[in-house]
């Protein structure tokens, strides 16, 4: 069994295979293997891959908390920064192999499941039309399943809490309120928000700070959304949302800009003409806000063979943070502000993960189990690796040089 392959003694998971066998401490987290073809998975795919489309696609399960299995195996150096387990050793890939042979040979590489991305592995990368692909894979997965999710607020980026107590709505909320209270937003300021998702941005700025708001997103699913939640909200005077690329934008100038969770399916090669678009936009003395996640590992790039990259963000790039305040100041703005969001992003991942288990049944009625087993899969390990400090998110607040400075302590929006 596969106790065999990576050695029992030292693997703190207890296995339970198809067949009832039982190989591990006892007491510690139950990883469940459903099958034979859980191993030549593993066999074809080393490594976090391999594991995931087992996961995925239910060939194997964990039956305890997914927070305690994956501590688990990252004590013993199994857990990859942004997956579930390190590329096998070449010991522990023989071993596999002769277990898999003796249960009954390699057979072939079994299908991944529906839900990984299939974008191509050549071709130009960030395009308007690849861009459009990526996002549609991550975004368009049902709207009631995204609810289910992240709960009324509708906000899939990283909250902002005073305490882990204070509940995900609550600091959801506050997030969006500090973004408007840094960007300075005032009755009739006109805000660009990039990368809208649902509207909670637009529709927090134009009904508690009086701004008029575009909101751009290249989903067509979060738009339809966006404009009923606006429309309810009673703000089709003062928002507007579009599908459309950042790239098409041309009716600037705006007094502030959001860009939340979005400057990650940017791209390295293309950050400054992202930043210079932006820039262009502004006018003198506006602000931009730009909340990303960075690796904080002295990890520059986003391995296309990984579990995250191939089904939850396709062609994602991952940029640090130096990387990020350069390519802003080379862009012509004065970098005034930079809020390090690691530690609550981790709460606000946890807190995804409790919503998602307890509508489970629901999330998967709106979607499939295996988009269920992925969001688990990803956003728990994800918790993990900022509770570990390999990944953070910032806010990174510029002024466009010209006009009104912000005030001169943050204190005047914290």
């Amino acid at each position: 069994m596969l106790g065999t392959v990576l050695g029992s003694a030292e693997l703190p998971v207890r296995l339970r295979g198809w067949d009832g066998s039982v190989a591990g401490p006892s007491g510690a987290p139950v990883v469940a293997v459903r099958n034979r073809r859980a191993l030549r998975r593993l066999l074809w795919s080393p490594g976090q891959l391999g594991l995931g489309r087992a996961y995925v696609s239910g060939d194997i399960d964990i039956e305890d908390d997914v927070f305690d299995t994956f501590t688990a195996l990252s004590s013993a150096g199994r857990l990859a920064e942004t997956g579930p387990m390190r590329p096998l050793t070449l010991t522990e890939r023989a071993a596999l192999l002769r277990t898999v042979a003796d249960l009954g040979g390699l057979g072939t590489d079994p299908e991944p499941p529906a839900e990984e991305a299939d974008l191509g592995r050549h071709g130009l990368r960030h395009t308007r039309r690849r861009d459009a692909a990526a996002i549609a894979h991550h975004y368009d997965v049902g709207d009631d399943f995204y609810e289910y999710v992240l709960g009324p607020s509708m906000v899939y980026s990283c909250a902002v809490w005073d305490t882990p107590d204070v509940g995900l709505d609550a600091a959801q909320e506050a997030k969006l309120d500090l973004v408007c209270r840094k960007l300075g937003l005032g009755e009739g300021d006109r805000l660009l928000d990039v990368g809208c998702g649902w509207g909670s941005m637009a529709i927090h700025a134009a009904g508690r700070y009086g701004a008029t708001v575009v909101g751009i997103t290249i989903s067509e699913e979060q738009a339809t959304l966006a404009r009923k939640r606006v429309a309810e909200a009673g703000l089709t005077d003062r928002v507007e949302i579009r599908v459309q690329d950042y790239r098409e934008v041309a009716d600037g100038p705006f007094d502030a800009i959001s860009s939340i969770g979005m400057a990650e399916h940017v791209g390295r090669a293309r950050l400054g003409d992202y930043v210079d678009q932006l820039v262009g936009l502004l006018r003198p003395g506006g602000r931009l806000l730009n909340h990303a996640i960075a690796w904080n590992a002295g990890e520059t790039s986003w391995d296309e063979d990984t579990f995250i990259a191939r089904y939850v963000f396709p062609d994602g790039e991952l940029l640090g943070l130096g990387e990020m305040v350069g390519a802003i100041e080379r862009g012509g703005l004065e970098v005034v502000d930079v809020e390090a969001l690691r530690r609550h992003y981790a709460l606000t991942l946890r807190a995804w993960v409790r919503r998602l288990e307890e509508r489970w049944d629901d999330a998967v009625a709106a979607g499939t189990e295996g988009r269920a087993r992925v969001w688990r899969l990803y956003m728990a390990a994800c918790a993990l690796a900022f509770e570990g400090g390999a990944m953070g998110v910032d806010q990174v607040l510029a002024v466009k040089p010209g006009g009104a400075q912000p005030p001169l302590r943050r204190t005047a929006w914290v």
